[in-house]
């Protein structure tokens, strides 16, 4: 069994959602095609993939769906969490309901079959470093840090190895310790995986690579060229 990651599908099929990704540059293109024909070629229906936010340009539930179910269509067990487009987003007890194939976690983790392996998480936020954090930002940042732990503490019963998602960089590159990290390396999570950076200027602003125990991976849509990234193979 293998576990693949890829955020940031920003899918619009829904005729109401006009959205075309190729204005941001030659890298969207045609990504749809492109992304289902490397998922086919590479996933199986036994592996797991993980979509950490930005999933669909949906603004209400039912602009999302076309794009839920085009995932759905895909190989695989699909492990999707929240990001900051992702406004579509309803009650998760709801959303639960839907597919047999995707769980959409917040505040919650899903087993890897019997491998061991745990996948945790939750959306993150910008952090408090940024010029324009204010006092709503903190708010959010203190519940996501909440659900995140929330996450990690439920998956630490319910596994050895801890893989954790989030949409927002845990950190950055040139300031690579944060609440986010300190968390992720207390419950001793593996891999942590991310999305929400796009454009080769930003790229480089993520942390990355292993850092007190912990192997951190930007895979944002673009920045993986539309190919799923095999996070670890159990």
């Amino acid at each position: 069994m293998k576990i693949f990651g890829i955020a940031d599908t920003h899918l619009s099929f829904s005729p109401s959602v006009d959205k075309p990704m190729s204005i941001f540059g030659e890298g969207w293109e045609n990504y749809e095609d492109r992304l289902e024909k490397a998922w086919r070629s590479m996933i199986s229906e036994e592996d797991y993939v993980v979509i950490p936010g930005d999933i669909s340009w949906g603004l209400k539930f039912q602009e999302a769906v076309p794009d839920l179910d085009f995932i759905h269509s895909l190989p695989g067990r699909k492990i999707l969490l929240k990001g900051n487009h992702d406004l579509w987003w309803s009650k998760i007890t709801m959303l639960n309901t839907l597919y047999d194939d995707m769980i959409f976690i917040q505040n919650s983790c899903v087993p890897a079959g019997d491998s061991g392996v745990v996948i945790c998480g939750s959306r993150g936020w910008k952090l408090p470093w940024a010029e324009d954090f204010d006092e709503h930002d903190r708010k959010i940042y203190n519940r996501e840090l909440l659900r995140l732990e929330s996450s990690l503490k439920e998956g630490r019963k319910k596994g050895d190895i801890l893989i954790a998602a989030m949409h927002y960089p845990p950190a950055e590159e040139g300031r690579r310790q944060s609440d986010f990290t300190s968390l992720l390396e207390e419950y001793g999570v593996k891999i942590c995986v991310y999305g929400h950076l796009h454009g080769p200027a930003a790229f480089g602003k993520g942390i990355k690579g292993l850092q007190n125990g912990t192997e951190y991976k930007l895979i944002s849509l673009d920045y993986l060229g539309g190919i799923p990234k095999l996070i670890m193979e159990v």
